[in-house]
């Protein structure tokens, strides 16, 4: 087995990697690591789709492609050898480090032996708009990133058209959000950086019709399942995981929806409502039921 091309966790190249676990560092290149093999592998798809001039609206290509460069160990080399293929196909440099190397690049404690180095992929809110979205998450005021990828991924699996992080949000490219998110990140459009009274605004303009979900929502989301009312184009606002959403920002909404707790449980954790409110929505426009009490401006 051949010996690995980088050995030195001190060379330009990997120290280079190694400033992106900083948010400033990411912010000023505009770079993020993407780590594991199903993370390299969406990174490249999307890299190919870009390529190819197949991504759906409103995402983009960024400038120079989605993927800077892959490191991988000699043994992810064996493991993932269509990974690296599919890699060096679009002319992405792949890169054989010592153990070492990707430890000091991975940002978790049992590196996975693959590492990708990524461009940003966030669009502008106006896009998102533009392409008349049906489902979009907001995130506003979430902190964890850990709660941010995966809420991430939920609406990817719910199938929603977007997810806004306002500026009062965590870092999209966070490494844990990135990994919570297992992909999803390369799957959908993400806006950034978006005060919460405009991104409301834009929506409403849109046309959707803002729910916010706080468990002190004088709306329940059963009643608004069996009202019909999720049919129409919809635009969920998830806060704070410890406080929730505050009162000014729950004032924006056109309805402060709230989760039925039907068991015992004090309340739900942030994702596992997420998920549950993006479903009910996705259900409610597949079967396009509106009842009596909807409002008249449901499309």
């Amino acid at each position: 087995m051949a010996s690995p091309e980088l050995t030195s966790p001190r060379s330009a190249r990997v120290v280079a990697a190694r400033k992106l676990a900083r948010r400033s560092h990411r912010t000023a290149e505009r770079r993020f690591i993407a780590e594991g093999p199903q993370a390299v592998r969406e990174a490249l798809a999307h890299h190919a789709e870009a390529a190819a001039g197949r991504l759906p609206e409103p995402a983009v290509a960024p400038p120079g492609g989605t993927v800077v460069e892959v490191f991988t160990t000699l043994e992810s080399r064996e493991r993932h050898a269509d990974l690296l293929a599919a890699a060096r196909r679009h002319g992405v440099p792949v890169h054989t480090a010592a153990d070492e190397v990707i430890d000091a690049v991975s940002q978790t404690v049992t590196p996975q032996g693959i590492v990708a180095v990524c461009r940003f992929l966030d669009v502008s809110f106006e896009r998102v708009l533009a392409a008349r979205p049906r489902l979009v998450a907001v995130l506003a005021h979430v902190r964890d990133p850990g709660n941010a990828g995966t809420v991430l991924r939920c609406a990817d699996a719910a199938g929603a058209d977007a997810v806004v992080l306002t500026d009062a949000s965590v870092d999209l490219y966070n490494p844990k959000a990135v990994r919570a998110s297992v992909g999803s990140l390369f799957h959908l459009p993400v806006v950034v950086g978006v005060p919460v009274e405009r991104a409301v605004d834009g929506l409403r303009e849109a046309g959707l019709r803002v729910l916010a979900a706080d468990g002190a929502g004088l709306a329940d989301l059963d009643s608004e399942q069996d009202e019909g009312t999720l049919a129409a184009p919809t635009a969920w606002i998830f806060g704070n995981e410890a406080w929730g959403l505050p009162e000014e920002t729950r004032a924006l909404a056109d309805e402060v929806v709230r989760v039925p707790i039907h068991g015992r449980a004090e309340s739900l954790n942030l994702a596992t409502a997420a998920a549950v409110c993006l479903y009910a929505s996705a259900r409610g426009q597949r079967t396009g039921r509106t009842g009596s009490s909807a409002r008249r401006d449901v499309r």
